[in-house]
């Protein structure tokens, strides 16, 4: 068989891995947009949509890496077609991990959906940053599929927000919580919940210095943020 025979098989083999790594982070984001309605409207069918949704994510996560390391053993691949599939291996965890926590999110809403005596919260920073940690999970998918390692960096720095607005929400929690204690309960739910849809955005974060990592060959993962906004694909 020739060299390039071979050489078109696996450039086949990297984009059906591709395609499924997407397929998978396209379930992931109806997930997180079932539970932020389900929080939304305390529809407790959503609720167990996405909890069912998980069988699949789980599924999804060990036959993709099963293929990766497939590809592996076929192919031996070295320096950038090496990276990309650790790369993907890595991803597929984030998103399998990122399905876990709109799991999170759909038991605690019908916890509080179902807690009829519940003090009403005010919910605004919840609502705004998961809308973010959504848009960060599209935009790094996107930054996958294209190998963009500029928009990559770029959801690195944008991750700072949502952890911004986690923090705004936590300190208007507390002070809620000293001053009516029957806000307590309903409040730690929504801690719960919102440390859940801060962490989206951390698992966003790690896809997009995935890509960062298999075009330019740097790890960036521990860099100072200062060092991560310099972060580009290289001339």
């Amino acid at each position: 068989m020739s060299d390039k025979h071979l050489s078109s098989r696996f450039d086949l083999d990297l984009n059906l891995l591709s395609t499924r790594l997407l397929e998978m982070g396209g379930l992931v984001e109806a997930q997180i947009s079932r539970a932020m309605e389900a929080l939304n409207t305390f529809d407790l069918t959503l609720v167990e949509q996405v909890i069912e949704g998980e069988h699949r994510l789980n599924a999804m996560e060990i036959e993709i890496d099963e293929e990766v390391s497939n590809i592996i053993v076929r192919r031996q691949p070295t320096a950038r077609d090496l990276r990309l599939l650790m790369a993907a291996s890595k991803c597929i965890t984030n998103l399998e991990r990122t399905g876990d926590e709109a799991r999170k999110i759909a038991k605690r809403t019908r916890r509080i959906a179902m807690e009829s005596t519940a003090r009403p919260v005010n919910i605004a920073e919840i609502k705004a940053s998961g809308e973010m940690a959504s848009h960060l999970l599209r935009r790094a998918l996107d930054a996958f599929a294209r190998m963009d390692a500029t928009a990559a960096a770029q959801i690195v720095r944008d991750d700072e927000t949502i952890d911004t607005e986690f923090r705004a929400f936590v300190l208007k929690l507390v002070t809620s919580m000293k001053e009516d204690p029957r806000t307590i309960q309903i409040g730690l739910d929504y801690l719960f919940i919102a440390k859940a849809i801060e962490r989206i955005g951390d698992h966003a974060t790690n896809i997009a210095e995935a890509i960062v990592y298999v075009v330019r060959g740097t790890d960036i993962r521990h860099e100072h943020r200062k060092q991560r906004e310099s972060a580009g694909p290289r001339s």
